[in-house]
């Protein structure tokens, strides 16, 4: 079986000139908006419509908003109040079991070519888009992983 690639991106710290340069070079084709809230942001460009009109009209990139990927409102609450990344992993790893992330990522993984999955945490070791990209990598055969 071929080698897909499964991407991710942060934008915060991020320009849009930098965030679009990024998603462009590696040939990403949908963008997997897995954030719990996603209307209000300070990137402006972040903001769920206008993601999506700009991906879509400006660079023909697919954009989905997949919350089944993102955290409950208590688990991202209680980790902002105490920052226990350990008790995050742990409260999140088995929601995705519960969600049926597997299914959510075969079908993403079927249906794109390049998908990238975004979330605001500019580097990927304390974002759940981490998580949700390892957890696909050990349920999905043949999945690479390429942080951007």
């Amino acid at each position: 079986m071929k080698t897909k690639t499964l991407y991710t991106i942060g934008y915060q710290r991020k320009s849009l000139e930098t965030f679009i340069t990024q998603l462009r070079h590696a040939g990403v084709d949908a963008v997997i908006d897995i954030r719990l809230r996603n209307t209000s942001h300070l990137a402006g460009y972040t903001k769920r419509e206008t993601l999506n009109f700009l991906l879509r009209e400006g660079f023909s990139i697919a954009y989905g908003h997949y919350p089944e990927l993102a955290p409950t409102p208590e688990i991202l609450d209680t980790y902002k109040e105490n920052g226990d990344w350990a008790a995050y992993e742990t409260q999140f790893v088995p929601l995705l079991d519960a969600r049926c992330a597997v299914e959510v990522g075969r079908d993403i993984l079927r249906r794109y070519h390049a998908p990238c999955l975004l979330c605001a945490e500019p580097t990927p070791g304390q974002c759940h888009r981490r998580l949700v990209a390892e957890y696909w990598a050990q349920h999905l055969p043949n999945l690479d992983i390429v942080h951007l």
